[in-house]
This record gives C-alpha cells, sequence and structure tokens, in this order.
C-alpha cells in the first residue's frame, strides 16, 4: 500500500473513534471537517518515509506516528486560525473551522485532535511498550514547551523572538517529531533523525514565509501577507525574496546531506527532493531549482 493511502486510512480511523455513537453532532463533523481534506500531509509523508528506511517492520506503529503527528498538525491549525491569535477566514481553500463552526466548537476540536494523537499512538503501537514509550515522549516534546508548536505559538505574544527560535518551536518540532517518530515506530535510535527533521521544518517555514510575501490567497488557500499584518518574524521580509529563497536551497542541502546511515537511505534522499519540492507553489518552485 502507497504511503498516501496508509496516512488517509489511518487518520479515517482515528476521526471514526472520535465519531462513535454519543459524540455531540456537531463536534463530530468539525473533528472530520479539520482532517480532511488534506493538504500534501508532508510531516505524515515524512515519518513513513523515515521509516520504510530503517525497515518498518511494525507498519501499525509507524502508521500511528504519522497519523498521530497529522492530527496534532491540524488540531494546530485550527488553534492557530482562531481570532486570538491569526482571526484566518480560510484554511486550506475553505471557511477555517471557527469560521464554519464558531469559536467555541473549533477550541474544542483542537483540543479532541490533540487527545486523538495520543489514543492514535496507545492503538497502534501498544504491541510494543517500548516503542509506545519512546513514541509518547517523542510526540510530547513536539507538542509543548519549552520548545514545542505549543512554545512556538506563545512566542507571539512575546515582545522580541529571534527569527530561528521561532521558527524552530512553531515549525521545526513537528518536522523533527516526524522523522524521530518514524525511526522509533521502526524500532531504530531515533536521535540520529532529528537534525534532519529540523533542517526541514525551518525550510518548510521558509517557504511558508515566501508564499505569505509573494503568493496570492487563491494559490496557498489561506490569508497572505499576514506576518507583516501581525508583525511577525518572516524569512522573507528579514533577507529579502533572494536571500530567503537561497537559505531554503541550503536548508534542503543540508537536510539531505545529513540522512543517516539506514539501508533505504538513497530512496529517501530522492524521496526528500521530492517532497520538498511541495513545499512552494510551481511558480516560485523553479526559481528554487
Amino acid at each position: 500500500m502507497d504511503a498516501n493511502r496508509r496516512i488517509e486510512q489511518a487518520l479515517d480511523a482515528a476521526v471514526a473513534h472520535l465519531e462513535a455513537p454519543g459524540a455531540p453532532p456537531r463536534l463530530a463533523e468539525a473533528l472530520r471537517y479539520a482532517v480532511f481534506p488534506g493538504g500534501h500531509r508532508i510531516r505524515p509523508r515524512l515519518c513513513l518515509s523515515v521509516a520504510r528506511a530503517c525497515g518498518d517492520d511494525d507498519p501499525a506503529a509507524s502508521d500511528a506516528a504519522a497519523a498521530a503527528i497529522e492530527l496534532l498538525h491540524c488540531a494546530s491549525l485550527v488553534h492557530d486560525d482562531l481570532p486570538c491569535f491569526d482571526d484566518a477566514p480560510l484554511r486550506r481553500g475553505q471557511p477555517s473551522v471557527h469560521a464554519a463552526y464558531g469559536e467555541p466548537l473549533a477550541v474544542l476540536t483542537g483540543d479532541a485532535l490533540i487527545v486523538a494523537a495520543f489514543e492514535t499512538l496507545a492503538r497502534g503501537a501498544a504491541r510494543s511498550p517500548a516503542r509506545l514509550a519512546a513514541l509518547v515522549g517523542l510526540v510530547a516534546r513536539a507538542v509543548g514547551s519549552p520548545a514545542g508548536i505549543v512554545a512556538g505559538q506563545a512566542w507571539e505574544s512575546e515582545p522580541t523572538v529571534a527569527l530561528t527560535e521561532y521558527q524552530q518551536a512553531k515549525t521545526g518540532a513537528l518536522f523533527a517529531a516526524a522523522t524521530v517518530t518514524g525511526a522509533a515506530a521502526a524500532g531504530a535510535p531515533s536521535l540520529p533523525w532529528r537534525l534532519l527533521g529540523e533542517c526541514l521544518g525551518e525550510a518548510y517555514q521558509v517557504a511558508d514565509d515566501l508564499r505569505d510575501v509573494a503568493c496570492r490567497q487563491e494559490e496557498v488557500g489561506k490569508p497572505v501577507g499576514r506576518d507583516s499584518t501581525l508583525q511577525r518574524p518572516n524569512a522573507a521580509a528579514l533577507l529579502g525574496m533572494g536571500g530567503a529563497l537561497a537559505r531554503l536551497k541550503r536548508l534542503v542541502r543540508e537536510a539531505v546531506d545529513v540522512i543517516p546511515d539506514c539501508p533505504g537511505a538513497e530512496t529517501l534522499r530522492a524521496e526528500i527532493e521530492a517532497q520538498t519540492r511541495l513545499f512552494l507553489p510551481a511558480r516560485l518552485a523553479q526559481e528554487l531549482a
């Protein structure tokens, strides 16, 4: 089964648990709305790519890890879009969850998706308690404080923040979680894989900064120009378009170079190069080539 089908099936199973009889109907509807249809599913695809490179001897565990990473990403988007943060009316080309279902249900949807991520891990990796314990710790580190996505969001409430520190927490943490959990789910040491995720996470954030400055709303499916409006750090604004593109190229090269030795290293390098081309719309990707 290809990676896309594995991811969508794992996510569908996770959301189905949230829609079980007795769930408030509008909450159940909002949960599915927040997860489907997805974007490029870059983070769970990265998780499965690393698991395959490391042997993928327990597909149920790696599928659970990939689904958990994406559920957390979806939760972060729901919360990011709230009026108290970005106040974004659109996400993935459709009304954001709070625009479609109201703020109270959006808050609860994000909360429920966070809990569902850990429940999904528990079900999928239950046959290997040692791997499950490692996965829970790695995912928790990527979500909370001091350096997870919650901390990344919190930096926006501070008077000043360094661009790299902000990007590593807000975006890099979940990319790093994708690589380390992919390895851990396959029974490989996770620490050597963290640098790959950190490089890719920073690269993705630079690409997102470029999209915010140089793309139209129709191209990216969400409002643009928000970093300037909200006075947030932006690589393209700080470095210029040329400087940001150069930084993105360097980070992608570093990511490919730091892939640890493993049975599927060559295949993984090709997959990483293909996936990073999805970071930017075709018009900007041509400048990256």
